[in-house]
């Protein structure tokens, strides 16, 4: 008996990974399709020149700005980092014609004091503090800061021409200004890349978000802003036309929205949606990819989650925010571009579910291999389609781990590249708990749960480097 009910504990096995196989076989090949598409994409840009980063001098990043430029920053609890980050960008922007508003909240007063202590007195900077308690949300910040933007463009009797977002933990690039401030002569939103700094002390978590930004911010919005695509804000390095916002937040004020700016306070991924809204307004975006003189990348630097926990809960964040209320809030575009962008921007769930289920054919796996060692065996018989389509599984993530090893090559050096690839596992547990995570929380909302600000703790400023790897910071700077 015992041995009968072994047997059919294997069989059932058996039949669940035949099954596992054929699912994930499909939707692997799918999304591996998607991802192809986008990869001959960026080939062709690459082989017509369309694809290479511009260029910009010393002089050129030093010119004066064609207005005024407003850079808002939300900040809650970030006393560890805001003062790096204020003094940081004061030193390394040569503009004048610029102003950098400061949202901070009334029971913060670590933030507050340390970003007094950067400011010393600068006409430059100027603080924001929110009489409502913290935290709000990120976006209830950012439109009070715009709230604070208009006050004083009354009264002062000016307009600014141009906003850009920034956050507290972020290591801005010399040229930025110039370059968003000429990408702006031509577009109604500009995006510059993202570039995570690798930490010595978190190789395989921090480390994976240096792989993914290289390869989208290399690749994927390079092909969107070359098909003319909506445009996605990452919050970070992104400039907007003054006209631009004020139209958002026109609309949003007809529309009846309760928080009274530009930015979506019910939204965890406000930045994101504003991005879009550009091009649904009839704006026009862009995404550039400079390089200065010594050929470094115009990008934000920044840190990253470092702990599997931070890291989830960040991810989850995004997924809830572009896939889930994204659905909700934005609905599907009618035009063939729009709709595959926005089919890869909201396939975070669906890809939790089908890495889930790719790990837990490892674990059938497993359990088979041990019922072989104890004389358990099921003869597996495939279908020739199954077969073809392990096989082209195979081939897809072959091609994959090419190009992810390629891009973090380009970006960090060849170590990284093949780190890139030791890492993708990790990338796809943290996809997995974080898709999880991001339902449940999509779930409670429906519920009636309200959204808020569940931001991540920063330890450090890539400016001096974590107290834990500031030697590797600083040959980083170097």
């Amino acid at each position: 008996m015992p041995g009968q009910v072994l047997e059919y504990v294997a069989l059932s096995l058996q039949v669940a990974k035949h099954e596992l196989l054929l699912f994930t076989g499909f939707w692997f090949i799918l999304g591996a399709s998607d991802d192809f598409g986008v990869d001959l994409c960026w080939i062709w840009l690459r082989l017509t020149g369309r694809a290479r980063a511009g260029r910009i001098t010393h002089a050129e990043a030093s010119v004066p700005l064609a207005g005024h430029a407003a850079v808002v920053i939300a900040a809650w609890r970030e006393a560890a980092v805001i003062g790096h980050t204020i003094s940081h960008a004061l030193s390394v922007w040569r503009q004048d014609d610029f102003t950098l508003y400061l949202g901070c909240y009334c029971n913060d007063p670590e933030t507050i004091a340390a970003a007094m202590a950067a400011a010393g007195g600068d006409p430059r900077v100027r603080l924001v503090i929110n009489e409502s308690p913290g935290p709000t949300t990120k976006a209830d910040c950012l439109n009070r800061i715009y709230a604070a933007l208009c006050r004083d463009e009354q009264r002062y009797a000016r307009r600014y021409s141009s906003v850009i977002l920034h956050d507290a933990e972020d290591m801005v690039h010399p040229a930025e200004l110039a370059v968003i401030d000429a990408g702006l002569a031509r577009a109604d939103f500009v995006q510059l890349p993202v570039r995570p700094e690798l930490q010595r002390a978190s190789p395989w978590i921090g480390g994976h978000y240096a792989d993914e930004f290289a390869e989208a911010h290399a690749k994927v919005m390079v092909v969107r802003d070359a098909l003319g695509a909506a445009m996605p804000a990452a919050g970070v390095g992104c400039g907007f036309s003054r006209e631009m916002v004020a139209r958002i937040a026109r609309l949003r004020g007809a529309a009846g929205r309760r928080e009274g700016g530009p930015f979506a306070a019910e939204c965890l991924t406000e930045d994101y949606e504003l991005g879009l809204l550009v091009r649904r307004e009839g704006g026009r975006s862009r995404f550039l990819r400079v390089r200065d003189e010594k050929g470094e990348l115009v990008a934000t630097r920044a840190y990253f989650p470092a702990t599997l926990d931070a890291s989830v809960r960040q991810k989850s964040r995004w997924i809830h925010g572009i896939a889930f209320q994204g659905w909700d809030r934005m609905g599907w575009s009618r035009g063939p571009t729009e709709l595959w962008m926005a089919l890869r921007d909201r396939r975070g769930p669906l890809t939790a579910i089908v890495l889930a289920c790719a790990y837990v054919l490892l674990m059938i796996e497993a359990v088979q291999s041990l019922g072989t060692v104890a004389g358990i065996r099921v003869q597996f018989t495939g279908s020739p389609l199954l077969y073809g389509l392990l096989r082209l599984c195979l081939a897809g993530f072959l091609w994959r781990a090419a190009f992810r090893f390629a891009f973090t090559t380009r970006e960090y050096g060849i170590l990284e590249g093949l780190g890139a690839v030791m890492r993708i596992p990790v990338a796809n547990v943290i996809a997995i708990l974080a898709g999880r995570r991001a339902l449940t929380s999509y779930v409670r909302s429906l519920q009636g749960q309200a959204v808020r600000w569940e931001k991540t703790e920063h330890a450090g400023h890539p400016a001096l480097g974590l107290p834990s790897m500031g030697e590797t910071a600083r040959g980083l700077m170097r």
